[in-house]
């Protein structure tokens, strides 16, 4: 008798856990289970669940990493795939050697997934090669820490915690204008776009740099 293992997919869209749930229990005879990133709890994490697929196509990069972070923490042996991973921004920080055992990009057909999980579910990481290039090419978070003045470092460290500008300038006795202006240019040095993606990188390359 085969036994059947359980798999999570984080998704707001109904459609897509509808999608994958026409292939993939009869292709990998698994249990698929949809739940939305506010719905994943510590439950989960104490249950049976061997892979958790996170769609960021409608889970955003600060919430998949903060859930990533969660289930490294936990005594599960959970595994991450990363679905639509977005080829237009640096999401690098998602990447965890520990606990990712994929990444699709966004452009990915079901038929291309479906086959990267026949090679997931073997024990093997599937990660494109532009990823596994570009995290060996040097050491990147090194370089970008060393970029970063004190004062970016401090800004930084400051909004790890997800403070405002405001709060981040009263903490640090400054101008919020002065506080958008290090995040700017901290922005630019550690390569990222958007707050998220700072707090993310902030969470996982500061914590030993800053006392």
């Amino acid at each position: 008798m085969f036994k059947v293992t359980h798999w999570v997919v984080v998704t707001r869209s109904h459609l897509f856990a509808d999608l994958l749930n026409t292939r993939w229990p009869q292709e990998f005879l698994v249990k698929l289970h949809r739940v939305s990133p506010e719905q994943f709890n510590g439950d989960l994490l104490e249950s049976r669940i061997t892979i958790i697929l996170i769609d960021l196509a409608t889970v955003d990069v600060q919430t998949a990493y903060q859930i990533q972070k969660r289930i490294e923490k936990s005594s599960n042996v959970a595994r991450v795939v990363f679905l639509h991973y977005p080829k237009q921004i640096d999401a690098k920080f998602l990447i965890q050697a520990s606990v990712t055992a994929g990444v699709f990009y966004s452009d990915s057909t079901l038929e291309d997934i479906g086959e990267g999980m026949t090679e997931i579910v073997k024990g093997k990481v599937l990660l494109p090669q532009a990823l596994i290039e570009s995290n060996s090419s040097k050491d990147t978070t090194h370089d970008d820490v060393e970029m970063l003045t004190i004062r970016e470092r401090e800004v930084l460290q400051v909004l790890r915690s997800g403070s405002t500008n405001i709060d981040i300038a009263n903490k640090l006795f400054v101008s919020e204008s002065t506080i958008k202006t290090h995040l700017y240019r901290a922005f630019r040095k550690i390569g990222v776009s958007s707050r998220g993606q700072a707090i993310a990188w902030a969470q996982t390359n500061l914590h030993e740099v800053t006392q």
